[in-house]
C-alpha cells in the first residue's frame, strides 16, 4: 500500500526501507540508543507492519512500524521523522498510515509510548489509559547503555 502526504510518499513495501538510516535514527534516540543494525532489521522482520516515508527523490525521511495481532491490539512503535523533515505532518500520516491500514482496519485497541510527543498522538485520538491501574510491564535487562 502506498499513500502521498503533502509531497512525501508513505509505503509499506519493506523492500524500500533503508535499514542503515532507521539504524542511525534510532540508535540516537531516547528509546532505543545503541540498537544494532541487525536488531532493527529483525525488529522490522517481524512486525505486521513497516512504513516508510519518502522524499520526491525517494530519500527516506521517516520511519514507524506496529506489533499487531491484526484483530484486537496494535502497538505503534520506532515513529521517527528527520529533523529536517518535521512540523510537516509526517510522525501523524504514519500512524494513521498504520491505523487505516487494511490489513490493521479490524484493530480496536492501539498503544504507544512517548516521552516527548504527546500532542502528535492526540491529534490522532490517543490519550492516557482511562484504566492506567490495569497495565503492567515486565521489563528485562536492557542491552544498551542510554547516552
Amino acid at each position: 500500500m502506498q499513500i502521498e502526504h503533502e509531497g512525501y510518499t508513505l509505503s509499506d513495501d519493506l523492500e524500500r526501507i533503508d535499514f542503515p538510516k532507521v539504524t542511525e535514527w534510532l540508535t540516537g534516540s531516547y528509546w532505543s540508543p545503541g540498537i544494532s543494525l541487525e536488531e532493527v532489521e529483525r525488529g522490522a522482520r517481524h512486525s505486521s507492519l513497516v512504513i516508510g516515508a519518502y522524499d520526491r527523490a525517494g530519500a527516506q525521511v521517516g520511519y514507524a512500524r506496529v506489533a499487531s495481532d491484526r484483530t484486537r491490539l496494535g502497538f505503534v512503535m520506532d515513529v521517527f521523522v528527520d529533523d529536517r523533515h518535521r512540523k510537516r505532518g509526517i510522525g501523524q500520516a504514519l500512524v494513521r498510515f498504520a491505523m487505516e491500514h487494511p490489513e490493521h482496519a479490524p484493530v480496536y485497541l492501539w498503544l504507544l509510548a512517548t516521552n516527548d510527543a504527546h500532542g502528535v498522538y492526540a491529534a490522532e485520538g490517543f490519550r492516557p489509559p482511562a484504566e492506567p491501574g490495569i497495565f503492567m510491564e515486565r521489563m528485562g535487562s536492557w542491552p544498551h547503555r542510554a547516552r
